[in-house]
């Protein structure tokens, strides 16, 4: 798979999204067609965050471990990955070392 190292005409929110005191900081991305991703870094630790709408997490750098909400495997992902989380659910995320970078699309 091969993830895109930038996206043309877009509409780019410079009010960052943090969360857990900055070890998680996004930006909002729209798209031309009004496709809403977020581009971050997740810094090490491990992060538990809720869905509302499905969500597909594409990581660009980095490595990271993931376990979905009512699932019991955990998953390692690296550069040119991804997984996919459910609506009205969630997932937990740890970066053992290192910076994992991600692209978070909307679906």
């Amino acid at each position: 798979m091969s993830l895109p190292s930038s996206f043309a005409g877009v509409t780019v929110h410079t009010k960052a999204n943090i969360y857990f005191d900055g070890r998680v900081i996004s930006h909002t991305v729209l798209m031309p067609d009004g496709a809403k991703k977020t581009l971050g870094l997740i810094y090490p630790g491990s992060y538990h965050f809720g869905t509302g709408a499905p969500e597909r997490m594409e990581i660009t750098a980095g490595t990271c471990r993931v376990t979905l909400d009512g699932q019991t495997a955990v998953k390692d992902y690296a550069a040119d990955t991804y997984f996919d989380v459910p609506g009205n659910s969630g997932f937990t995320i740890e970066v053992p070392a290192g910076i994992c970078e991600y692209i978070c699309s909307f679906l």
